[in-house]
């Protein structure tokens, strides 16, 4: 059956400092409030946390989403996205090839695959991607060591060579510009200080949603 691209519609990363700069409620609550805003996808991205914590914090959030709707996926961590019972794994360029991460986890799994180089989007596709990342578009500040932004007319390169995957925008992504992002063939975007960070998750949440939704007509 094929991926359903309204899936990665509006893709919230976790993040807890930043969370704690901004509304610093429980992580849990946030992702709640985040799905009831219209996130359609969670992602649990907590690069410094150990195995333990790390799988503690995944059942509380797919318990957290539950009946919600919203997709929970992990990032990175095959072993932690399926001992939790989430519904996807998020691969890096430099996290466990798709090929041996499907191999264990099957058909189960939803596969996303970060591919801001039409190379790296034509290797998920022939790897049997359900959708890549494609970013940064614009500049970030929320991962360290990132490459230079490709902006809208990049994403549309990489999209125009992905074999017809739905593509979604990371990087610096917001409501204010993710306009030209859709315009280029983006099924969504995905962010992390635009709700991780807000005073309230669930209106900003919300308002990209509109937006998003705004901008696809």
């Amino acid at each position: 059956m094929p991926f359903d691209a309204a899936r990665i519609t509006l893709i919230v990363i976790t993040d807890r400092q930043i969370l704690a700069r901004g509304s610093d409620m429980p992580m849990a609550d946030a992702v709640r409030a985040a799905a009831a805003g219209g996130a359609t996808m969670i992602q649990l991205r907590e690069k410094g946390m150990e195995s333990a914590a790390l799988l503690r914090q995944a059942d509380e959030l797919r318990a957290a989403l539950e009946g919600s709707g919203c997709v929970f996926t992990v990032n990175d961590r095959l072993d932690i996205a399926m001992a939790s019972g989430a519904e996807g794994v998020h691969l890096g360029q430099s996290d466990l090839p798709l090929s041996r991460a499907r191999r264990v986890g099957g058909e189960r799994l939803v596969y996303g695959v970060s591919a801001g180089k039409i190379e790296w989007a034509r290797e998920a596709a022939a790897g049997g991607a359900d959708y890549i990342g494609v970013g940064p578009i614009y500049p970030t500040g929320s991962k360290e060591n990132v490459r230079a932004p490709i902006g809208p007319e990049g994403m549309a390169e990489v999209i125009a060579d992905a074999g017809g995957l739905p593509a979604v925008a990371i990087g610096g992504m917001n409501a204010e510009n993710l306009g030209p992002i859709i315009a280029a063939g983006a099924s969504g975007v995905a962010v992390i200080g635009a709700v991780m960070g807000a005073p309230g998750p669930e209106a900003a949440a919300r308002e990209i949603r509109r937006r998003i939704e705004e901008a696809k007509g």
